[in-house]
């Protein structure tokens, strides 16, 4: 099957593989992350942010799933050590703040990495749209950033913005 949806996904599939498993590293980055802040975070609002961490880390966690999928169709093979993942990840580290109960700096770290992550799906969708015509991977990518987005809407309301 990799040979034929390659064929049909046309000469850039090979480019088309590096910005997914770019997305693929950072979502396992963001899922390390979330869960490990999850764990950390203390304070008056500390089970309710731990919460919502984890469910997002879940998240992250079935979007890693669902790129690595689309990776291995298209004849590619995901990311398999941690090295290659933060080296390739385009955003390799979210800042966890040192003090577990400032769950405001927290947040925003969080924040900032899922409108980072809307950046990167944005741009592999108009790469979707100019470069290369695939209908299955602009699927997994549009309903990957319609969930981030909804992340970025969770992380303001626990804000307050």
């Amino acid at each position: 099957m990799a040979e034929k949806t390659r064929e049909l996904v046309g000469e850039r599939v090979d480019d088309l593989i590096e910005l997914l498993n770019k997305a693929y590293a950072d979502e396992l980055i963001a899922y390390f992350y979330y869960k490990t802040a999850a764990m950390l975070v203390k304070g008056i609002h500390a089970n309710t942010i731990a919460d919502q961490l984890i469910e997002i880390a879940n998240e992250e966690l079935e979007h890693s799933e669902e790129l690595a999928e689309r990776i291995i169709q298209l004849g590619g093979e995901p990311l398999d050590d941690w090295d290659a993942i933060t080296k390739n990840a385009n955003y390799p580290k979210i800042n966890i703040p040192e003090d577990r109960g400032d769950y405001v700096a927290l947040l925003k770290s969080v924040h900032e990495a899922e409108k980072g992550a809307i950046d990167v799906y944005a741009q592999l969708i108009k790469f979707l749209q100019t470069e290369v015509k695939d209908p299955n991977t602009f699927h997994v990518v549009r309903h990957i950033i319609g969930e981030e987005m909804h992340h970025e809407e969770e992380i303001e309301t626990l804000l307050g913005y």
